[in-house]
């Protein structure tokens, strides 16, 4: 492994990282309505756990309430058993064959509980991206000790690789910032 291979994999790997801090902050919902609050529930199908939007047709109806459609008719109970015990804290309701899931107002002791939840979930991403730089330092150092590079080389690729590290820490930060923003808009 050259030092450019080590770098490669650690920014790949921080890119990695930051991709799923983005996906576990869509999660976490605000006052709105958006398709990707529902992406993480699982529903039964014929003895599988399958993701909602694999079953069913998820809309926007309006900026408060969710709409899902059951591609299948026997699956729009299964679905809104699936959203209801999910941790959302939603109320689905069925009316025929459409399954309208209202989003409740969030009041002012919720909304600072979700921001300690990202505040966990950012925190988490930054030691992650933290310990691939150590990592990376140990891959540097280890190269350095087998002699296929040398100490100015391995100098000049740890600052790089920290560079990196506060480019993607930055990157976690501004996702916070956005996202309590978010919560805290009424």
């Amino acid at each position: 492994m050259s030092i450019a291979d080590v770098k490669k994999t650690t920014e790949h790997k921080m890119q990695k990282s930051l991709e799923a801090l983005r996906h576990d902050l869509a999660k976490v919902r605000t006052g709105r309505a958006h398709t990707g609050l529902l992406d993480h529930v699982q529903v039964d199908y014929y003895g599988t756990m399958t993701p909602i939007n694999a079953v069913a047709n998820v809309t926007v109806l309006d900026p408060r309430t969710l709409g899902v459609q059951a591609w299948e008719k026997g699956m729009t109970a299964k679905i809104e058993k699936a959203i209801r015990d999910s941790d959302l804290g939603l109320n689905p309701a069925v009316q025929g064959e459409l399954i309208r899931v209202p989003m409740p107002a969030l009041t002012e002791e919720r909304r600072r509980d979700m921001t300690k939840i990202v505040k966990h979930e950012c925190e988490s991403s930054r030691v992650a991206i933290r310990n691939l730089r150590r990592d990376a330092n140990a891959a540097l150092k280890d190269l350095l000790k087998k002699k296929e590079c040398s100490e100015d080389e391995e100098r000049r690729a740890q600052d790089e690789i920290q560079k990196l590290t506060d480019k993607y820490v930055a990157e976690v930060d501004k996702q916070f910032a956005q996202k309590e923003a978010d919560l805290m808009a009424i």
